[in-house]
């Protein structure tokens, strides 16, 4: 049987890091009631030379070098993105080029904070077919190009950056690898987490908009279903779990969530206090985070999960 096994991670950030105080100067907010609200305290804005494809290929860079192969080996690049250098082609084609790569499959996937979740699920299932053998998929977000900055309800929330896994098929049997994933998706709650504009409507990129207790309402109720969901598929429970990393984008929906799972904070791999939301970008960066700094082993058993616009929510068991 073959099983896609995760065999190296990435992630990069924008050099520009901004603090709460520093953003206070420039919006009606203060470090404590942000703090307060989200645990946020820094986050990262990319700069004029950087874009969602130059963080994407960074992270990616990160994450083939932790593997141990070359790009040229890579034969498939599925990029989860909602903030694309271009509205076409691809930012994956980007990647590729600056990859080096001559020739892979190369495509985006748009489902906004979910997209990394919804990425994997597609290279998994590709992996898993037999039609590719090594996969890059990649969570990367410029989010700060798309934020009102007059609205300090949702312009204090965000960043900038990338996180990107090398994902491989695996025949070795040793249990190793994505074990289950489960998405769902229910549009009528567009307007509660949307942009205000797009090509076919007003021609401009437009905003991002949130009402922010009408979808932390949903995150919680939807981000615990899943990840049970996705668990009973592989036949486990919470308490066989080592490690959830969830979707950064409020430290009071990552409590809320543990404690509907019955999980101990501890168990909960928490960024957002760095990074702030950063979209597509989020599970993957705190992926990098916890194996590089030592906390996920190899047999660990790790829970992704994540909520987004649409709304679109997913959750993946792996076995590391």
């Amino acid at each position: 049987m073959i099983r896609a096994r995760i065999t190296g991670t990435g992630s990069a950030l924008p050099e520009r890091r901004v603090s709460n105080a520093e953003l206070a100067e420039r919006v009606d907010t203060s470090d404590e009631w942000i703090v307060e609200r989200t645990g946020i305290r820094f986050r990262h804005i990319a700069g004029d030379h950087e874009t969602t494809a130059t963080l994407a290929a960074d992270a990616a860079r990160a994450a083939i070098a932790a593997a141990g192969i070359d790009a040229a080996q890579i034969d498939l690049i599925v990029l989860a993105t909602a903030t694309p250098d271009q509205t076409f082609p691809a930012t994956a084609t980007k990647v590729q080029a600056m990859l080096g790569i001559d020739d892979c499959v190369a495509f985006d996937v748009a489902a906004v904070c979910s997209g990394f979740l919804y990425a994997v699920q597609v290279a998994d299932a590709m992996l898993r077919a037999g039609v590719h053998r090594r996969a890059l998929v990649i969570g990367a977000e410029t989010f700060s190009r798309i934020l009102d900055w007059e609205d300090r309800t949702t312009c204090v929330l965000f960043g900038d950056g990338a996180g990107a896994i090398v994902l491989e098929a695996d025949e070795s049997g040793d249990g190793r690898g994505i074990l289950s994933t489960r998405l769902h998706a229910d549009g009528r709650h567009n307007g509660l987490l949307y942009v205000d504009g797009g090509p076919s409507t007003t021609g401009t990129v437009g905003k991002l908009r949130m009402k922010g207790k009408e979808v932390f309402r949903h995150a919680v109720v939807n981000l615990a279903a899943v990840m049970g969901e996705s668990l009973e598929l592989a036949g486990l429970t919470s308490d066989d779990v080592d490690w959830v990393v969830p979707h950064q984008a409020n430290a009071r929906i990552l409590d809320a969530t543990a404690r509907k799972l019955g999980l101990p904070p501890a168990k909960v791999v928490v960024t957002v206090d760095r990074h702030a939301n950063t979209s597509a970008a989020s599970v993957p960066l705190a992926l990098d985070t916890a194996v590089r700094d030592g906390r996920i082993k190899a047999g660990d058993l790790i829970v992704l999960e994540a909520m987004g616009g649409g709304f679109t929510w997913g959750a993946a068991v792996v076995r590391w």
